[in-house]
């Protein structure tokens, strides 16, 4: 497992972000696509268009999950796709914690717990050599 520094964080982030924002964008697709299909579950029995809005809502649903799993391979957690949180593995003295990130921030400036969350992040301080 590797531990982030800070310094490395944000050296990665914009990377990081990149990756977010497809992952993003393809839980919205998958979103939109399930919103039609129900709209024609309740408005029709048409085949013709529930077929292939299925299959596209399964490519989707496929591509959403790659997409997560290309954003986990970069050493950050998901926390949340919906809310636009990242954690990064990283360690405080001899504790493990989280750099924490928040979809909007441009770099690194906040930790917590390793069993605590976003509510309870605490400030980066430039000098803090406890964080790796």
């Amino acid at each position: 497992m590797y531990y982030f520094t800070a310094k490395d964080a944000n050296m990665v982030l914009p990377d990081v972000i990149k990756k977010f924002e497809f992952a993003l964008e393809k839980k919205n697709e998958v979103s939109k696509l399930e919103q039609q299909l129900q709209m024609i579950l309740s408005t029709t029995n048409n085949f013709a268009e529930y077929i292939p809005l299925k299959q596209k809502l399964n490519t989707a649903i496929t591509q959403f999950y790659e997409a997560s799993e290309k954003l986990e391979k970069t050493g950050v957690m998901i926390k949340s796709i919906d809310q636009g949180l990242l954690d990064f593995p990283s360690k405080r003295f001899d504790e493990d914690v989280w750099l924490c990130w928040k979809y909007g921030e441009t770099e690194i400036k906040f930790w917590h717990e390793k069993d605590s969350g976003y509510m309870s992040r605490k400030p980066v301080d430039v000098s803090d050599e406890s964080l790796v």
